[in-house]
């Protein structure tokens, strides 16, 4: 494939984010539109770094290194375990999960309670206060693309499908243990598991052998070879 660099106005800002792992989303329009338009090209010149870039057809970008294994992410087990939270608290409320998950809101004033009711449950993610709750997961969670903080109302973006879909396949396991009646079939919530395990979401850490400057120039590197 014909790469042309020149086109790619916004391979800088794009590769920055990514590279962090931020999830790119329409709350970056410029970076959004043109990795939409270029979604070929962008994916043949991150491939020669050694990443994929994975487009989500609900709207959202991110990467996943070829050379990582599936190992699970700290991260990953946390803000799965919270969005299983949020699910299980919004429904007892009356309020639809999904509504507000995909794109609606939750504001800091709810974090206390929210806190307090699943107690039990945050500590395995090793979350014991509020300022606990906001550093090791709203934090991450914007810092990783799936909220925007507002003056404390979080505004839930499209990546945060990539939990909700850990959610939906937790419920119907769910469900077909109580359509069978079997207790030994019986799903508690999830908990956080051995490093050595595998699970289905990775999220992408901060690298810290090499910086981004130097993989951007590695990769654009190895795109010159290979039209040479």
């Amino acid at each position: 494939m014909n790469i042309d660099l020149k086109e790619m106005t916004q391979l800088a800002p794009i590769f920055r984010e990514l590279f962090k792992g931020y999830h790119l989303s329409r709350s970056e329009p410029e970076c959004y539109a043109q990795l939409s338009s270029m979604q070929d090209q962008y994916r043949a010149l991150f491939k020669a770094l050694g990443f994929e870039l994975v487009c989500d057809p609900r709207g959202f970008y991110y990467f996943v290194p070829e050379q990582m294994g599936a190992q699970v992410n700290k991260t990953a087990q946390r803000l799965a375990l919270f969005t299983f939270i949020l699910v299980e608290h919004l429904a007892d409320q009356g309020r639809d999960p999904l509504a507000v998950l995909d794109g609606g809101t939750l504001g800091r004033d709810e974090l206390p309670a929210l806190l307090d009711k699943y107690r039990d449950l945050f500590l395995q993610a090793e979350v014991t206060s509020q300022d606990e709750l906001e550093e090791k997961v709203i934090r991450r969670l914007t810092q990783l693309g799936f909220t925007e903080d507002s003056n404390g109302i979080y505004r839930f973006l499209p990546p945060m499908h990539r939990f909700l879909d850990v959610c939906l396949s937790v419920q119907q396991d769910r469900d077909l243990a109580a359509s069978l009646h079997s207790s030994d079939l019986s799903l508690p919530a999830p908990q956080l598991i051995a490093e050595e395990e595998e699970d289905e979401i990775i999220l992408l850490d901060y690298p810290e052998d090499e910086s981004e400057e130097d993989a951007l120039a590695r990769a654009i590197a190895a795109e010159k070879e290979l039209e040479a």
